[in-house]
């Protein structure tokens, strides 16, 4: 089936008379059971819920995933999963313009001497590819967070591979209707999806897929121990947002191409980072990797300074001035902002999660505080 397809006829009830049409959320904190427990007993409810498994079935397919995925209770848990891979004493490679939870937690643990830390611009192919010299794992973004830069994923990929480096891709901007990084050859797949899978900003939750049945196991068990699981309402929520994905990502996409096209003809602004733009630093890579779009977020440097972006975005009333993405409304803001953000990033920089609003009123919300800023 197609993906679009798939996000909403998959995960369902048991297709029998009289059954519901969707699955119900188990509220329980145990199962019964007598004699000795297997691995495929539910058991406990930090181990297992069937409402989990719902939604961990739809996100498996999605990404053409061999095995289900595994539910988190928020998308720092699903990273910081995956990142405890790295053995002690090894060396991560990560973009320098990555999600700003994921480096400053691989910073925390480089201070506590668990792991080290190589910052590699991960649009660099042949940079990167020295970095993994030694390396014991590849995390990629792409596009990343928030320059929207497109990394060569089937060349990293294999070459992590090849060199026994364990690779994961975050694919929350992207979604696994644009890409699957399974399929090009990726260990591990993480998903924030408080971002587009649930879509609606109501939810904290993450997830982690593998390619192997033998990592699922080591994350499963892990994540029963350390306890990082999500709550039934919580899945059934993401799993309501996913059966919307893919009409929400075509509309938002739609909108986003053309606020970008617009955007780089006003005098305003100093530049448009987005893949779909011809003349994109990402563009020719995101034509030959990504599937049917490209995303719905983009970067804009304006030609004035902080100042007079944070004073654009606090006039704005379609658009929300907020930190996340891939909700259902349009969101705004300046990134340098945060006082972690990466000094490559421009402090007049702001990224623009588009929503599923009508693009007229979203770009009408815009022109004001832009044609003031070129007026001045």
């Amino acid at each position: 089936m197609h993906k679009d397809t798939v996000a909403v006829a998959a995960g369902r009830p048991e297709h029998a008379h009289d059954a519901p049409v969707n699955p119900p959320v188990v509220l329980t904190s145990t199962y019964r059971g007598v004699g000795e427990v297997s691995g495929e007993d539910r058991s406990y409810a930090r181990a297992a819920n069937p409402t989990w498994e719902a939604f961990e079935e739809v996100l498996a397919e999605l990404e053409e995933a061999p095995c289900p995925a595994l539910a988190y209770a928020s998308g720092m848990a699903a990273i910081a999963a995956v990142l405890s891979l790295v053995p002690v004493g090894g060396t991560l490679v990560v973009p320098r313009h990555s999600y700003q939870g994921t480096v400053q937690l691989a910073r925390r643990w480089e201070d506590r001497g668990i792991l080290t830390v190589r910052t590699v611009d991960i649009a660099d192919t042949a940079a990167v590819l020295a970095a993994l010299d030694g390396a014991d794992m590849l995390w990629i973004e792409s596009p990343t967070n928030p320059m929207l830069e497109v990394a060569e994923l089937p060349a990293l990929l294999a070459a992590a591979r090849e060199r026994g480096v364990l690779s994961c891709v975050d694919n929350t901007f992207a979604t696994p209707l644009l890409q699957q990084p399974l399929t090009l050859g990726a260990h591990l797949v993480v998903h924030s999806a408080t971002k587009y899978l649930s879509g609606h900003s109501d939810v904290l939750m993450g997830a982690v897929l593998c390619a192997t049945a033998e990592l699922r196991q080591r994350l499963h068990a892990q994540r029963t121990l350390e306890g990082a699981v999500p709550g039934p309402f919580e899945c059934w929520l993401a799993l309501r947002g996913l059966r919307t994905l893919a009409v929400r990502v075509e509309r938002s996409m739609a909108s986003a191409a053309e606020l970008a096209l617009r955007m780089r003809e006003h005098p305003a602004v100093a530049g448009v980072r987005y893949p779909g733009l011809p003349g994109d630093p990402g563009h020719e890579r995101a034509v030959a990797q990504f599937a049917g779009g490209f995303g719905s977020v983009l970067a804009v440097v304006l030609h004035d300074d902080a100042a007079a972006a944070e004073h654009l975005v606090s006039g704005l009333r379609v658009w929300t001035p907020a930190t996340s993405l891939g909700g259902v409304e349009s969101l705004v803001e300046r990134r340098r902002r945060h006082p972690d953000e990466p000094r490559t990033v421009p402090e007049n920089l702001l990224r623009l999660s588009v929503g599923i609003e009508n693009v007229a009123d979203l770009w009408q919300d815009l022109v004001p505080g832009l044609d003031a800023l070129a007026d001045r």
